[in-house]
């Protein structure tokens, strides 16, 4: 994956009314997930130490949580980030420290398409992550060249593996598609790295159209009259 460079700032002012304010600033509250597992003590605290913009939040019942970081980034630093199909690992630098991380969601105004808010997810050198990448097809299937179309289904899919070893697009040859014969999940695989949609999914393939249908139909009614010609042959003589 590319590496984007992105600076923020620990944000220690939450609540509506502030990220509002932030937006009419052109700055977008965020979140970093995924940071370091820490023990709770038996009332569900933490005791331990926390930076400018960190909490910690349980996970399951077990006693454990994780620390998270508040952060606010400005639009003008990630406006490429946001409308780029590229997916990137994140050098997200705050408070002095470098943190990689991921891009997970994003939300949108519902009306004006602004960005209202970004949830990135720290990402280590030994530990998998998942993330959607988009799907590229290549060659020519043998299905469209008898008539056929074809047709991509999942635009992106979503991969497990590190970080450094999950390719920029998944890359699927198509050239033995015929008609009606397509390409699913499960049956993709790649080293180092795994697809976790639903394996039944469709991804892509390449189905009939009227004027393929039509051409099979007459190839198969002339096929019948010549297999049909020498009985009506012999039963004339």
């Amino acid at each position: 994956m590319k590496t984007y460079q992105l600076n923020a700032e620990a944000r220690t002012d939450l609540g509506k009314k502030a990220a509002k304010a932030l937006r009419k600033e052109n700055k977008i509250p965020a979140v970093l997930n995924g940071g370091k597992l820490v023990e709770l003590d038996k009332d569900g605290n933490y005791n331990g130490k926390l930076l400018a913009g960190e909490k910690v939040v349980p996970i399951g019942r077990d006693g454990k949580g994780i620390i998270t970081t508040d952060l606010v980034v400005k639009f003008a630093d990630v406006r490429k980030l946001i409308y780029s199909t590229d997916v990137c690992v994140i050098d997200l630098t705050f408070d002095g420290q470098t943190r990689k991380a991921v891009l997970k969601d994003l939300q949108f105004h519902p009306v004006s398409d602004a960005v209202l808010h970004m949830d990135f997810m720290e990402v280590y050198d030994d530990k998998p992550v998942v993330v959607e990448i988009p799907v590229h097809l290549e060659g020519h299937a043998v299905g469209v060249k008898s008539g056929g179309k074809l047709y991509l289904s999942m635009k992106k899919v979503k991969v497990k593996g590190l970080y450094k070893d999950i390719p920029e697009t998944i890359i699927l040859n198509v050239d033995n598609l015929e008609i009606g014969k397509n390409i699913k999940v499960g049956d993709c695989k790649f080293d180092n790295i795994e697809l976790v949609n639903a394996k039944e999914l469709v991804i892509a393939g390449v189905r009939t159209t009227r004027a393929a249908a039509n051409a099979a139909a007459t190839e198969e009614g002339e096929g019948e009259a010549e297999a049909a010609a020498p009985e009506g042959e012999a039963a004339a003589e």
